[in-house]
């Protein structure tokens, strides 16, 4: 190996110290994100921590939000893996206009898509006319909670199913249709198995998300004890009346987002370094 190969290795192995401003900067920036959990972690009650868990209102909340937020995760991944796969693969004008309008969620404020939905499916709204005349209701529903929760879930999925197509080597689907294999089987056999990392993140991140879904939720939804009344709804309802019960709520939110890090650890932080 000539030497100017081995230096410009050694060039890019190289790591400089990070300045004394970085270092202060980059603690001060773990501290502001761990602070609130530590706080919360000192305000919890945990020798009534599964009594507060099992009271009636959270556990109607609890039953409500799994429901709605795996149907909204199941929504969301019926509307969103076509539209990735689409996406990621089908050249057409306009492509980037249409990713920018499904990426819309990401940006607008939960409120905003909240009024935004109420204006498309409420009683007066464009089709909430034509949905009450055929007998369907849909705000302030259960309805209306999974539909508020896929929409704001649905670019998480998005975004990572087609990170995902876009990553396989798409050599191997033509090599295997050149050996005679139906489409369905390259989509069984090669596809999906090369995709799985991509769409299990997709569907845990959109999951997550759906979970935790508050401003879009009250909105179009409300907040009724029993049919439309979420986990975070509860604990902002509860914090007033039942302090430590919405602690409690609170601190198994924070304790699901810590588990879908942790799976999709292998993942990102792989990628990172």
């Amino acid at each position: 190996m000539k030497s100017g190969e081995v230096g410009n290795k050694v060039n890019r192995r190289r790591v400089e110290p990070p300045s004394r401003i970085a270092v202060v900067l980059s603690l001060l920036a773990v501290l502001f994100v761990a602070l609130p959990v530590i706080a919360l972690l000192r305000e919890v009650a945990w020798s009534r921590l599964i009594s507060d868990l099992t009271t009636p209102e959270a556990r109607s909340a609890l039953r409500l939000s799994l429901l709605c937020s795996i149907s909204a995760t199941a929504l969301a991944a019926a509307l969103g893996l076509p539209l990735a796969w689409v996406l990621a693969r089908v050249e057409f004008r306009g492509r980037g206009f249409v990713r920018g309008l499904v990426l819309l969620p990401l940006v607008v404020p939960p409120v905003v898509a909240g009024v935004g939905l109420l204006a498309a499916f409420g009683r007066n709204g464009m089709l909430g006319g034509t949905l009450n005349m055929l007998g369907i209701r849909i705000t302030f529903t259960p309805i209306a909670v999974v539909i508020a929760e896929a929409f704001v879930a649905l670019p998480f999925l998005v975004l990572a199913v087609e990170a995902g197509i876009r990553s396989i080597d798409r050599r191997y689907e033509d090599a295997a249709r050149t050996l005679g294999a139906s489409r369905s089987l390259v989509m069984r056999r090669i596809t999906l198995p090369l995709l799985a990392p991509s769409l299990a993140a997709g569907l845990a991140l959109a999951w997550a998300r759906a979970l935790g879904e508050f401003g879009a939720t009250i909105t179009f939804a409300g907040n009724i004890q029993g049919r439309t009344r979420t986990v975070p709804l509860a604990v902002y309802l509860l914090l007033d009346s039942s302090p430590d019960v919405a602690i409690a709520l609170s601190l198994l939110l924070v304790s699901i987002c810590v588990v879908v890090l942790v799976t999709l650890r292998t993942r990102w932080i792989g990628a990172i370094r």
